[in-house]
């Protein structure tokens, strides 16, 4: 075949140039990632049912939803939390290769199927199924550093104005802001309503009657009477845009003709849909807009479009608002990738000089130098047709295969020297035609077994199977092209480039340079194969010597790779923190916001200078949602080369953190963690388990079992910084009604229910406008009437008869410990525990730890640990790290 090209030049160059052309479009369309799309897909279950608590939840939303996720296509496993701030989140995670667009459809059909055994509350707010990475792209904080709004005000400039348009860039799958835009808020006034004899069902009444937009058609609509000349648009009530409208609906008319409104019995605002988030950046009001990649797209693409729409939208912020990345992952997969790219550059020019000294010509190094961009460009192409992206994995194989594929091109230019060396007179399409009969065999064979040696590796499945692939197919895709270009264009260069020995001109500046450096470096080495040589004669006549000291290198081997810390991946500084923290269960938001206030005085005095952006969020912590007595934030470091030495790195920011905020400040219970090194598997370093209620343990059993392990990894030097994930039970007031006080005071249970849920959980009613956004309406009692267990007695009930009665009458309170938050895996009560390793050990030897501490006790069991099932494949990786012979198999769900 060689033949072919050896006679056409031309044609092989052709060749050639049509291969870089491929690679040169597959570069230009090919996504940037640090790696590739490891994580599997994951659909996500939203749902809100305000005021209820963590086990109302769970049983009438969550099991309801659970229950017909049953025959999805390639569903791994869901998991699932009920919070007592009303939220419920349940997040289905799906094989990897499963279509999530097919994965997010399928569990929406399943979703609608339970619409109508879901509470009436749940279904007017609505279910939301949305696909997304788990991870986020990026964190954009937006703040006041004039200090004249709130983050309430911030929040709604951040929902209204940015979030739809940055949730319409091209890549982006889903944003969430932390914060609330603004809403009506309607705070009602028991004691004024039950002198107007009124209930909040009354109220809700009137708001849904007279807050609607009326369809009241058209004067002349066809068809109309003969000789009609007049054809107009007729209006008639339609929402309501300010608190004075809303103060003027009419609840009640008395029979002197006296009209009660809104206003009589209730305070009237433009608050916010939620009060239980309070967001700072750098000290100043703000708010957070996370905006996750959607699966498959080019990150650095996407984040590029987020950019230049905050950069054109800021154009038009109001005075004193500014924006900031508080967590921007891109910044690290480009030196990430850029330091690879650097690497690749220095391995080409490093192969290229040592072909120059061995070859010690500038012709015949020129020929697999030729070699070399042709292969890659060519291996981009090969990444274009088989979906895969520009990352870390896939170049480190690149510079891997460098020093393999110039093997080819250097084999055949070698051959042909050695032939027209040997044969004086050989011209060089002599010498190449006969060196390509002799070895072409011989480089289709070289090319087979090295792949025999790689190609295993593309066969394995799961997560894991998408890194040995992408790398075991970029090695042998090179090689594949480093055949294809030694047998097409290599003869090709060959035949015009070389020339016989005795055509070199000698005279010339390179002739010259070239001759003088081929007899230093003939001298030289010659030298060290003078000094080898004795050397190795020695040691070939003492043959125990050599054997002794391989042994010794043997056992030394065993030891360090028994000692030596065993990981996934190496962690790194990805120039990103990620902060939690913590008050006693019932702590209030105030006092979290007081925490918030010490941990944003600590980081922007003591690390000043190591911080870029700093958020922090009270109330939007935890396991299970929002929750009063934590929060949460994010920190973008400065640039790594303005923070020189091991002491301004972020493993040493977090741990200095951590020690100083966990011990100083009462009650508060801190972590500063670092991201994972794998986007997506888990929210930060450490290992995350997943210890399931198999044995059918009541709900106090369990969370007394969950604290003793809790209290047990605590104490094993392997684990530091163990921690629940989910949020620990707080006081409970318990309402106990009376149905038979009910029956005879004539007051219905359904009228209790109603003002109980309205007054103390709130109640959304229906929509507003504002500044031509939609916006909601909410009724709930104001403040003062529901912060003591005494203000049950203050509301009112109208029984059958107009009479009000209080609700002392038909009900009691008592205390309770409940869950704040409730959570399942696949349909089985869990608790969910994170941590990083301890000093001196690995991730390896912290999850072997924890492993082996859940297996004492049968009540329980292992159902996931760390990344480990995101990253295996088949029924075993569900197990975590699989069965090991514990004396408690994990479950495999």
């Amino acid at each position: 075949m060689s033949r072919i090209f050896i006679d056409r030049p031309i044609f092989a160059w052709v060749i050639a140039i049509i291969i870089m052309l491929f690679g040169v479009a597959g570069i230009t369309s090919l996504p940037v990632q640090q790696f590739p799309d490891i994580a599997p897909p994951q659909v996500n279950i939203n749902a809100t049912y305000p005021g209820a608590n963590a086990a109302t939840l769970e049983s009438s939303v969550t099991q309801i939803i659970e229950q017909q996720l049953t025959g999805l296509d390639g569903l791994l496993y869901f998991s699932s939390t009920s919070s007592s701030s009303g939220q419920v989140s349940i997040n289905a995670t799906f094989a990897k290769g499963t279509n999530p667009d097919i994965a997010q459809v399928q569990v929406q059909n399943k979703v609608s199927q339970a619409m109508s055994r879901l509470p009436s509350t749940v279904q007017q707010q609505g279910v939301r199924v949305t696909k997304a990475n788990p991870d986020f792209l990026m964190i954009v904080a937006v703040s006041d550093t004039y200090d004249r709004t709130t983050n309430i005000d911030v929040s709604d400039f951040l929902v209204s104005r940015l979030q739809e348009p940055i949730g319409r860039i091209p890549g982006v799958g889903q944003t969430n802001v932390y914060g609330a835009q603004y809403a009506m808020r309607i705070w009602l006034d028991p004691v004024k309503m039950a002198a107007f004899q009124l209930m909040p069902s009354d109220v809700v009444n009137a708001l849904t009657a007279q807050n609607t937009d009326v369809a009241a058609g058209e004067i002349g609509a066809v068809p109309s009477p003969q000789g009609q000349r007049l054809d107009a648009t007729v209006t008639a009530q339609s929402r309501l845009s300010k608190p004075e409208e809303f103060a003027q609906i009419v609840l009640k008319t008395t029979s002197s003709g006296a009209s009660v409104r809104l206003t009589d019995v209730a305070r009237i605002e433009l608050g916010a849909e939620s009060y239980g988030i309070v967001s700072r950046v750098n000290g100043h009001p703000g708010a957070g807009l996370s905006v996750s990649l959607s699966p498959g797209a080019d990150a650095l693409e996407t984040a590029k479009l987020v950019k230049a729409e905050f950069a054109r939208q800021a154009k038009s912020f109001p005075q004193g608002y500014t924006y900031a990345f508080a967590n921007d992952s891109t910044t690290f997969i480009t030196k990430s990738v850029n330091d690879v790219v650097e690497t690749l550059f220095e391995a080409i020019i490093l192969v290229v000089i040592v072909m120059f000294v061995f070859l010690q010509s500038w012709r015949a190094t020129l020929i697999p130098a030729i070699a070399v961009p042709v292969v890659l460009l060519g291996t981009f192409a090969i990444f274009a047709v088989a979906g895969y992206s520009i990352n870390t994995l896939t170049m480190f194989g690149l510079v891997l295969a460098i020093g393999l594929l110039v093997d080819d091109a250097i084999v055949v230019v070698e051959n042909v020297e050695r032939l027209m060396a040997e044969n004086p007179g050989m011209s060089p399409r002599e010498a190449t035609i006969e060196s390509m009969r002799e070895i072409s065999v011989a480089l289709i064979a070289i090319a087979l077994v090295l792949s025999a040696v790689f190609l295993p590796m593309a066969f394995f499945g799961g997560s894991t199977g998408v890194i040995y692939r992408q790398f075991s197919l970029t090695i042998v895709s090179a090689m594949a092209l480093s055949v294809v270009v030694a047998l097409v264009l290599s003869p090709a260069l060959t035949t015009t480039i070389l020339k016989r020995p005795e055509d070199e001109d000698a005279t010339s500046l390179i002739g010259r340079a070239s001759h003088h450096m081929r007899e230093w470096f003939e001298r030289n080495f010659a030298k060290l194969i003078n000094w080898y040589h004795p050397k190795a004669t020695w040691a070939a006549q003492r043959k125990t010597i050599p054997l002794i000291a391989y042994g010794i290198m043997m056992v030394a081997l065993v030891v360090l790779f028994m000692r030596l810390p065993t990981g996934f991946l190496p962690s790194e500084d990805q120039g990103m923190a990620q902060l939690s923290f913590q008050l006693p269960a019932g702590a209030t938001l105030e006092r979290t916001q007081a925490a918030q206030l010490a941990v944003e005085q600590y980081f922007l005095k003591n690390e000043k200078q190591n911080i870029d952006t700093l958020l922090t969020v009270a109330g939007g912590g935890g396991g299970g949602g929002n929750s009063q007595n934590a929060g949460r934030g994010f920190i973008s470091l400065t640039d790594w080369d303005s923070r020189k030495g091991e002491t301004n790195s972020a493993d040493a920011i977090t741990k200095r953190a951590t020690m100083a905020l966990s011990g100083g400040y009462r009650d508060l219970e801190f972590y500063a963690l670092q991201p994972p090194v794998v986007r997506g598997l888990g929210q930060s370093t450490g290992f995350t388990a997943e210890v399931l209620n198999i044995s059918g343990l009541s709900a106090e059993d369990f969370g007394k079992l969950r604290d003793t392990i809790l209290a047990e990894a605590r104490t094993l030097p392997q684990l530091a910084n163990v921690r629940l994930s989910t949020l620990p039970d707080q006081p409970t007031l318990k309402i106990n009604t009376d149905t038979q006080a009910l029956s005879t005071l004539g007051v219905s249970a359904a009228d209790v229910n109603a003002t109980l849920t309205t007054a103390w959980g709130g109640r959304y009613v229906n929509d507003f406008v504002d500044r031509g956004r939609v916006k909601r309406v909410y009724v709930m009692g104001d403040a003062p009437y529901r912060s003591r267990p005494e203000d049950l007695a203050i509301w009112q009930v109208r029984n059958t008869a107009g009479k009000m009665v209080p609700f002392s009458a038909f009900s009691s309170a008592s205390w309770a410990k409940a869950p704040n938050a409730s959570s399942r895996f696949s349909g089985t009560p869990n608790f969910e525990y994170s941590g990083q390793a301890g000093p001196g050990y690995s991730s390896g030897d912290a999850m072997n730890a924890f492993e082996a501490l859940v297996a004492q006790h049968p009540e329980v069991s292992l159902a996931i640990l760390s990344g480990a099932p995101l990253l295996g494949s088949g029924p075993a990786a569900l197990c975590g790290l699989a069965d090991r012979g514990l004396p408690v198999p994990c479950r495999a769900v």
